[in-house]
């Protein structure tokens, strides 16, 4: 899930948002102000139950980056960095660089994100009690005990063995230290994430045409996003199998056609484009240093009359936002970054950061198919939500 607008770093993690996130901020605003806290608290104004509605959004909101967090900063003490975090409309995910190298690694990753959430749920509702034991009646206690019910409802629904959630990372590393077989555990915990979210989607129906309207509609949606989030897990332990044991250098394009940043696209598009059958050049400064990236489909997003004046490094994919790999690096630790302004490229690099070769989707598909002509079986032998795998940086 990509992040709209950034918050900033906690604990040197990057923190953002994605705009969907206003949705959930939107439901309990408005359900807090105009339905719940009227109903129980009568008499206040407008204005204060907004206002407690507000705050109500927020706490949940720094509720869900604590849970996060806390994967964050396990997994890290376990030697796998950590990308950043950002909120979205389902809630969060932190996108992990790598994969937990033991089972042990595995659960506890996984599981503190659910002891958090259980833990403010515990705060929230023992705040909520002080507050009411000393005397207060008003918007404060429900506000935390709003905040204490909703805490544990997430730890209690992250815990359900059924991957992406916490509790299918959670079976994954049960059944990775049972049976030995980490793909195989992957497989089975992915698979019971899909049947989990059809029957949310089955049960989601079956309670809108019954009358409940938008509950029933959400809890569809949640089904059809575990559904699928369990299917491309399962796809991608498929290809790792696949591909387990392959190098970037082996399915890389040496020696690939660079080219100079100040160079119009114009002369470029006659001297290069027209004349030779490649669709990706790295640009490359009078130090031989990678400044960019610009793909076929970039230069044909610049209209033909603005080609003599636009230069290769103004439509280019900057040196922050391009794939980088190594030549001995797994080439499966690579895919998960192919994607972003590169259009699925890579450029390969020597110990020197001098480009040597591109990883293009034809070199992926060429690969893919290979590996499944000659993977005999392919989840077996393989051993290595709302938590992403992405791989470390090169």
């Amino acid at each position: 899930m990509n992040e709209s607008f950034r918050l900033g770093t906690v604990a040197g993690i990057r923190v953002g948002v994605n705009v969907s996130v206003l949705v959930i901020v939107a439901i309990i605003v408005v359900g807090l102000a105009f339905g719940q806290l009227p109903a129980v608290f009568p008499g206040r104004s407008p204005l204060a139950y907004g206002v407690a509605a507000l705050v109500a959004a927020t706490a949940f909101l720094a509720s869900l980056l604590a849970h996060e967090l806390a994967h964050a900063v396990v997994a890290r003490r376990h030697g796998i960095e950590v990308d950043g975090i950002t909120l979205w409309l389902l809630g969060g995910v932190a996108r992990l660089q790598g994969e937990p190298r033991t089972p042990g690694a595995d659960f506890w990753i996984a599981f503190v994100g659910p002891l958090t959430s259980l833990v403010l749920g515990v705060v929230f509702g023992v705040l909520a009690q002080l507050l009411f034991w000393a005397g207060g009646t008003g918007l404060a206690v429900g506000v935390l005990s709003y905040l204490a019910g909703l805490n544990v409802l997430l730890a209690v629904f992250n815990l359900i063995p059924a991957a992406p959630l916490d509790g299918g990372r959670v079976l994954r590393a049960v059944l990775w230290r049972a049976r030995g077989d980490r793909a195989q555990a992957a497989i089975w915990a992915a698979r019971a994430g899909r049947v989990f979210g059809f029957l949310l989607i089955a049960l989601g129906v079956m309670w809108f045409v019954t009358g409940r309207g938008f509950n029933g509609l959400w809890l569809a949606l949640i089904g059809w996003f575990l559904v699928n989030a369990a299917t491309a897990e399962e796809q991608q332990v498929q290809t790792q199998a696949w591909l387990g044991g392959v190098r970037v250098r082996d399915v890389m394009s040496p020696d690939p056609m660079s080219a100079h940043p100040s160079e119009n696209v114009a002369d470029f598009v006659h001297r290069v484009v027209l004349t030779h059958r490649f669709s990706t050049y790295p640009l490359l400064d009078g130090l031989g240093r990678l400044t960019g990236l610009v793909t076929l489909n970039r230069i044909r997003a610049v209209p033909p009359a603005q080609r003599l004046a636009s230069t290769l490094g103004e439509i280019a994919c900057g040196p922050d936002e391009i794939p980088r790999a190594h030549p001995d690096q797994p080439l499966t630790e690579l895919m998960p970054r192919l994607a972003g302004c590169a259009d699925g490229r890579a450029v390969v690099v020597d110990a020197d950061d001098r480009v040597i070769g591109l990883i293009t989707p034809s070199d992926l598909s060429r690969a893919l198919q290979l590996g499944e002509l000659a993977a005999a079986d392919p989840y077996a032998r393989h051993h290595g939500a709302d938590m992403v795998t992405v791989p470390p940086r090169s």
